[in-house]
C-alpha cells in the first residue's frame, strides 16, 4: 500500500472513531435528558411512578429500545405528538409495557396516558428523539 493510501486509510479510521464517539455521546446525552424527563413526569403525573435514579436510567433505555423496535418493525413513529393518534397510542403502550421491564416503575393505564402527554410536552421543550 502506498504511503498516501495508508494515510487516507488512517484518516478514515480516525473519522470513524470520531463519529462513533460523537454518536455515543449524543445517545448518552439523550438518555440522561430522558431520565430527567421521566423523573419530572413521575413527580407530576398521577398513576406514573418510578423510584430510584437507576430505575429512571433503565426506564429511559427500555423506552428508547421499545420505541426503536416498534419504529423499525412496524414503521410507526411512537412520538406522542409526532404522528397523531396512532403515535400517541403506541407511546402509551410503550410506557405501560416498560413497567414490566423496569424495576420500581409502576404505571396505570391513566398514568401511561398522562405520562405520554407530559413526555410529549417536555420533549417539545427539550427534544431528545428517544420516544
Amino acid at each position: 500500500m502506498s504511503n498516501h493510501a495508508a494515510q487516507v486509510h488512517d484518516a478514515d479510521h480516525v473519522h470513524d472513531d470520531k463519529s462513533t464517539s460523537v454518536m455515543f455521546l449524543r445517545w448518552f446525552g439523550r438518555m440522561i435528558i430522558m431520565a430527567i424527563i421521566l423523573a419530572i413526569v413521575s413527580v407530576l403525573t398521577p398513576g406514573f411512578t418510578i423510584s430510584g435514579i437507576w430505575s429512571f436510567v433503565i426506564a429511559a433505555i427500555v423506552i428508547s429500545l421499545l420505541d426503536y423496535l416498534i419504529e423499525t418493525l412496524m414503521k410507526v413513529d411512537a412520538s406522542p405528538f409526532g404522528k397523531g393518534l396512532k403515535g400517541f397510542v403506541v407511546s402509551v403502550i410503550i410506557i405501560y409495557v416498560a413497567q414490566f421491564l423496569v424495576p420500581n416503575m409502576h404505571v396505570t393505564i391513566l398514568g401511561a396516558i398522562l405520562g405520554a402527554v407530559a413526555i410529549g410536552l417536555l420533549d417539545a421543550l427539550f427534544p431528545t428523539r428517544v420516544m
